[in-house]
């Protein structure tokens, strides 16, 4: 079965618990099958790869590594983090919708 996820690539999110707490960036990847989403500067994490033809040199890069969905919040456009609903649009299709300003989430 398909899960509906409230975040989507792109959103500005609020990390809400963990080590990261309190800090906010753009959503550069939702991992469906694991539920997590990849944040953009944030719970960076080092890892040792193995010279290839991409990266002749190897060594140790530092790259984003995924957080639990829900320990997310999407950030509506007023600055605020809120939790996301959807309802129908005037012209028939579904948008998404801030809980809290009642407003349209671009």
């Amino acid at each position: 079965m398909d899960k509906r996820h409230k975040v989507k690539k792109g959103d500005q999110v609020k990390v809400l618990a963990g080590e990261h707490k309190g800090k906010e960036g753009t959503v550069k990847e939702v991992i469906k099958a694991k539920d997590r989403v990849v944040i953009e500067g944030v719970n960076m994490i080092t890892r040792h790869v193995k010279p290839s033809a991409t990266n002749p040199q190897g060594g140790v890069i530092e790259r984003e590594a995924g957080i639990h969905i829900s320990n997310v919040m999407v950030i509506d456009n007023q600055g605020n983090a809120t939790r996301v609903g959807r309802r129908r649009a005037d012209n028939g299709k579904l948008v998404r919708y801030s809980k809290k300003s009642n407003e349209e989430i671009k």
